[in-house]
C-alpha cells in the first residue's frame, strides 16, 4: 500500500462557459474501476440531454487502471485532456466527467482540448484535492499508573488517538503514520519502561492534517 497519495475529498461539480458552450466538470473519488464506470454511466443518464459526457479515470497504486473516453468528440480532444489533468495533478483513485452542452460555435481541435482541460480543472478544484496518509493501528494496553503519563505525552506530541477502553487496564488505539509505527512502538515501550503490551492492527488511510 502507498504510504501517501493525492485524491479528491468528495463528489462536486463546477460549470464554465466557453463561446456559449456550457462545460460542467464533475469529479469524485473512486475505489475501483467498476465504481468509476458506474459514476460515468450515472452522469450520462442524469445529463442525457447533453451533447457529450466525456470522461477519464486513474485508479491503483501504480495507476494500473486508466481510461479516457471522448464520447463523440473528435479523437483525442476530450478524454485525453481530462486524463492529462488528472495525471498532471498527481491524482489517484479519481474519476472526472466533463459534460458539454453545445452553444452553436465550433471550437476547433485546439479549442476543445483547452475547454475540456479547463472543465476538468474546475471539477477537480470543486471536489477539493487532498492528501491521504496511511496509518497503522497500534493497540497499547497499560495499567492505570502509566495511562496519565501516556495521555499527556500523546496530547503533547499530537499523536492521532482513536478509541480508549477502560477495564482493569487501559487499552488505547493509537494511529501513527505507517512508516513511523516501529519508532512509535519503541517510544511507548521506553516511556512505560516496558510495561505496555503492544499489538499491531490494521492499516487505514486518513486525510492529512485532519
Amino acid at each position: 500500500m502507498l504510504e501517501r497519495y493525492t485524491t479528491v475529498r468528495q463528489y462536486s461539480n463546477a460549470e464554465i462557459v466557453i463561446k456559449k458552450s456550457r462545460f460542467i466538470g464533475h469529479a469524485r473519488p473512486v475505489a475501483s474501476e467498476s465504481e468509476a464506470v458506474a459514476f460515468i454511466e450515472e452522469l450520462k443518464k442524469k445529463y442525457w440531454d447533453a451533447t457529450h459526457n466525456c470522461s477519464a479515470y486513474v485508479i491503483g497504486e501504480r495507476d494500473e487502471f486508466q481510461k479516457a473516453l471522448d464520447d463523440g468528440e473528435p479523437s483525442g480532444t476530450a478524454g485525453k485532456p481530462i486524463l492529462e489533468v488528472i495525471k498532471h495533478r498527481g491524482l489517484k483513485n479519481v474519476a472526472v466527467v466533463v459534460t458539454r452542452y453545445f452553444g452553436g460555435i465550433m471550437l476547433g481541435a485546439g479549442g476543445l482540448v483547452r475547454a475540456y482541460t479547463d472543465g476538468a480543472v474546475a471539477g477537480i478544484d470543486a471536489a477539493e484535492q487532498i492528501s491521504m496518509v496511511l496509518h497503522r493501528e497500534v493497540i497499547v494496553d497499560v495499567g492505570y499508573t502509566w495511562y496519565g503519563k501516556l495521555e499527556n505525552e500523546f496530547r503533547g506530541r499530537g499523536h492521532r488517538i482513536g478509541e480508549v477502553g477502560f477495564t482493569d487496564r487501559v487499552r488505547v488505539q493509537c494511529l501513527p503514520e505507517y512508516g513511523k509505527a516501529e519508532q512509535f512502538q519503541a517510544w511507548v515501550t521506553d516511556i512505560t519502561q516496558g510495561q505496555a503490551v503492544i499489538e499491531l492492527g490494521e492499516s487505514s488511510y486518513f486525510i492529512d492534517g485532519e
